[in-house]
């Protein structure tokens, strides 16, 4: 696992942007971390990084929210409403991820696995307070 440590809002949408520009089709990353952590702006990053020209929001209440026009589409899900697995499936987001096109980040992925090491497939994203504006960002190396 690598570690990142961002200063600024701005450093982690950069982050996310660097990311965004190396994705490929099939990534589904899962972002974990408490509420104010940095998880959305990261996303905002990742959606300029795939040339997006859409304005990013968290989708707590839609669930989902996609974005084209970029160099692949961006399927952007926040779990934080749902319970656990089953409300996932219930929803129908279990397709976004298990056989995304695209890529797909996925806000409180813990709601998905509960508690298990997420599938192969999935790249885990930590965010954890440092103070007001520092943010420990933990993640796969082969996101680097």
């Amino acid at each position: 696992m690598a570690t990142y440590i961002s200063h600024s809002p701005d450093e982690t949408r950069a982050l996310g942007e660097k990311w965004g520009r190396a994705a490929k089709e099939g990534w589904v990353l899962g972002l974990s971390g408490d509420l104010g952590s940095g998880k959305t702006q990261l996303v905002k990053g990742i959606a300029s990084g795939l040339g997006c020209p859409a304005r990013v929001h968290s989708p707590t209440y839609a669930l989902l929210n996609e974005y084209s026009g970029g160099r692949l589409p961006l399927i952007h899900i926040d779990l934080y409403r749902l319970n656990g697995r089953s409300d996932v499936i219930g929803a129908g987001l279990e397709e976004y991820l298990t056989r995304p096109s695209g890529v797909t980040v996925v806000e409180w992925i813990e709601r998905w696995t509960a508690g298990q090491v997420p599938e192969a497939h999935i790249q885990q994203i930590v965010f954890e307070h440092i103070s007001e504006f520092e943010r420990k960002i933990t993640y796969d190396h082969s996101l680097a």
